[in-house]
């Protein structure tokens, strides 16, 4: 490749990359071999076209590694089996209440003596006390229980196995109680050496948020942060600075230069020896090298990594290109050494980010004035350009994420960080200096945070807007570019207009008399929500686990927003079980303006109304109805709080836990009216939906919420049975993920959606 030549290869070959990640399912592996030989040959002997072969290559190369990494992962006739493993615990494990979370590099498998082609990197927990010695780079034999990747499929929601296929795992699990589980020995390796670096600042830092700041700054250790942490970090635009990320890698490379010309400075005659440029650009690779190794090599800082490599060889052998040539050269390299390296967020940020400066920022100025002026032209320039992927990708964007930048970055880069990598040197060299040092950056980053905290406050901290779809995202980038021409450029005003179809989206709402459902996708628990044209509900909020895992924030939450639901009218907690209030209160903080209500409030420490049967909300023609359930002392599934949602054209059951008890009392308080569709009592459990409920409800479509292979068996194979015999059709959100149900007000209710099908992907289960 030509060195005036690298932006078109580089850019075709992206193209050709992600076209792949757009289809539903790979093609096979004889059509990739051809694919890659076509372009071959069209490099070869038509120069012309080569920028068409690289496009073909791209897409070839794309086909081949996603089919590779599909292959790897866990053989489905193996999921729920016990399969004894032995491997390598990389990464830092994450001690919880409820399990130690930790990731394995397998290095061989093997079932009833029988061994298996299983390769790459496992999620795993073990669950209740796991040994103390579990920590990195210690290899393991263990019993462990399987499935493939498998994520929560709802509108707005991560892709966990998008993730999963971008960073090589190829299985979870739990380790089984088992006495073949023993520890083979203890290896080193640079996870151990981040790991002792954490433990010395977590035992010489007494403020535990302090000190877990500081872990995560140093050496991306973010174990310790709480919730709250991270709502501050999003809400100022720095969660990028909590886990050691590309910016901080090129920081260092930074260092790493200043470094070789304080050598240069100090030894003048070096030069006639060695020439500085080359130096140069192997003490910015070492310093990157180093800096990337306490960030355990994860694949952001890998990616970086690459692309200062590129560029200190480009340099190193006096072949260094402009800018923009050292960009495009550095992204096809990172491309083509990983083309799933596109399917991650921090690919197209830093990237991005990159191309925006060096299209759009000119020094402007000369001494103090103008390094303040490019400083703030900078911050503001990667907010506004980043915004569009920040919707994309995460939902949610700060709109003082400028000014918090401009304030955490230099600070943490060139103040905090610094100052406790240099205590935990001084550890070894001077140990009564290191503690002092560390003091200080404590008290440092206390203060910052504070600030911070404060910000968060500030209004739009956190804006939400709906799902960002692509054309508004291309013309969103589009202005963007626009915005910051130089000067000269005509009418770059016009590219704020570009920015319209992304902040003001066009809205799906029901009209009067019709409503939207949505049977959200919260593993084995339920929520539902209801939308009319300007009110809507939650009903229930699936589970919140011992490890902090909230579906209200994980799922639900992520939902709403991207639904671009501003205000909620009304939150019922079916009953008080956690598969179905657990997460309740997060919803609550979020939407504090909402009624509440329940079952159970006795039993909820939320303050909660009880439902009273009889009570109804008239919405937009729609009309919201409590219907009778068990009273007190009743079972408590029998007293969940059963709704009655009926619009002009349709309606909907939300039945909770309810079981065949309680179910007749609740079928005969149903009046004649439009179609109907049942959330399924239960979850499909055997103790509900029993034949004669079925006959008084006529329901014409079940909506089943269960978890993916879940321990209970939900739903049962005999009730399936029991609505198949019967006629009715029925959707697990198991298989389907969210599914949405309009029900217009002049037609019978139908499904718009299943989210997993919706958005198809070859990833997908």
């Amino acid at each position: 490749m030509r060195k005036d030549g690298a932006i078109t290869p580089a850019i075709m070959l992206l193209i050709g990359v992600l076209v792949v990640q757009w289809l539903p399912a790979l093609p096979p592996r004889w059509f990739c071999l051809a694919l890659a030989m076509m372009s071959l040959l069209t490099w070869r002997f038509a120069p012309s076209w080569r920028w068409l072969a690289w496009c073909a290559f791209g897409v070839a190369w794309a086909c081949w590694r996603g089919g590779m990494a599909m292959d790897a992962r866990l053989p489905r006739e193996l999921e729920g089996m016990d399969v004894h493993i032995v491997g390598r615990v990389i990464d830092l494990p994450s001690i919880r209440d409820d399990a130690t979370g930790f990731l394995m590099m397998i290095e061989s498998a093997t079932l009833a003596e029988r061994d298996l082609a299983l390769h790459g990197r496992l999620r795993v927990n073990w669950y209740d006390s796991a040994p103390s010695s579990l920590s990195p780079c210690s290899r393991w034999q263990l019993v462990v229980r399987l499935k493939r990747p498998r994520g929560l499929m709802n509108p707005g929601s991560a892709d966990g196995e998008r993730s999963a296929l971008e960073r090589g795992i190829v299985a979870t699990g739990y380790v089984r109680d088992d006495p073949d589980n023993r520890l083979l020995q203890v290896d080193h390796c640079i996870d151990g050496v981040r790991a002792a670096i954490s433990s010395a600042i977590a035992g010489r830092v007494d403020d535990p948020r302090d000190s877990a700041l500081l872990r995560a700054f140093a050496v991306g250790d973010t174990r310790g942060l709480t919730p709250r942490d991270w709502a501050v970090a999003r809400a100022n635009g720095i969660p990028h600075l909590l886990a050691i990320s590309g910016f901080h890698v090129g920081v260092a490379a930074v260092f790493g230069v200043w470094l070789a010309r304080l050598l240069y400075m100090l030894w003048p005659t070096l030069a006639l020896r060695m020439p500085r440029m080359p130096v140069q650009a192997a003490s910015a690779l070492l310093a990157a090298g180093i800096y990337s190794a306490l960030a355990g090599f994860g694949l952001p800082t890998v990616r970086t990594l690459l692309m200062i490599a590129v560029v200190a060889l480009a340099r190193g052998l006096r072949r260094a290109p402009n800018g923009l040539q050292s960009l495009a050269l550095a992204l096809f390299v990172v491309v083509l050494f990983d083309p799933l390296c596109v399917l991650a967020a921090g690919f197209w940020l830093s990237f991005v980010g990159v191309a925006f400066l060096m299209l759009c920022m000119t020094n402007r100025g000369h001494g103090l004035r103008g390094f303040v002026h490019d400083l703030t032209s900078t911050q503001w320039l990667m907010t506004v350009s980043l915004l569009p992927l920040t919707m994309w990708f995460f939902g949610q964007a700060s709109l003082v994420g400028a000014l918090s930048n401009l304030v955490a970055v230099p600070f943490v880069s060139f103040v905090i960080v610094p100052c406790t990598l240099a205590s935990m040197l001084l550890l070894g060299l001077c140990p009564p200096l290191a503690s002092p040092v560390l003091w200080v950056a404590g008290h440092l980053v206390h203060a910052q945070w504070w600030l911070l905290d404060e910000m968060a406050t500030w209004p739009g901290a956190l804006w939400y807007l709906p799902e960002v779809t692509l054309w508004a995202l291309l013309l969103a980038m589009l202005g963007a570019l626009w915005l910051f021409m130089p000067r000269g450029v005509p009418m770059r005003w016009m590219g704020g207009l570009l920015f319209l179809p992304l902040v003001l989206p066009i809205r799906d709402v029901p009209t009067h008399g019709g409503f939207q459902l949505w049977a959200l996708d919260v593993g084995q628990g339920l929520s539902v929500l209801v939308r009319t044209e300007n009110h809507a509900l939650v009903y229930d909020a699936g589970a919140k686990f011992p490890s902090d895992f909230d579906m209200g924030e994980a799922a639900v939450l992520p939902s709403l927003h991207a639904l671009g639901i501003r205000k909620l009218d009304l939150l019922v907690a079916s009953h008080a079980d956690n598969d179905h209030s657990g997460g309740i209160p997060a919803v609550a903080v979020e939407y504090p303006e909402a009624e509440r209500y329940s079952g159970e409030p006795e039993r909820l420490t939320l303050p909660m109304k009880h439902c009273v049967p009889g009570q109804s909300w008239s919405w937009d023609g729609v009309v919201v109805s409590v219907l009778p359930s068990g009273a007190a002392g009743a079972p408590a599934n029998d007293r969940s709080c059963v709704l009655l949602v009926e619009g002009s054209g349709g309606r909907a059951l939300l039945t909770g836990d309810i079981t065949s008890r309680i179910e007749p009392t609740v079928a005969a308080a149903i009046p004649p009216g439009p179609p109907l569709v049942l959330s399924v009592p239960h979850h499909g459990s055997r103790t509900s939906s029993s034949a004669a409920f079925l006959a008084g409800t006529e329901p014409v479509l079940a909506l089943i919420s269960s978890g993916w292979r879940n321990r209970f068996g939900h739903p049962h194979p005999l009730i399936v049975k029991r609505y198949e015999d019967a006629g009715i059709p029925w959707l697990n959100t198991a298989v389907g993920g969210a599914i949405e149900v309009v029900f217009p007000p002049d037609a019978a209710p139908y499904v718009a959606a299943q989210w997993r099908q919706r958005q198809s992907r070859y990833w997908r289960e």
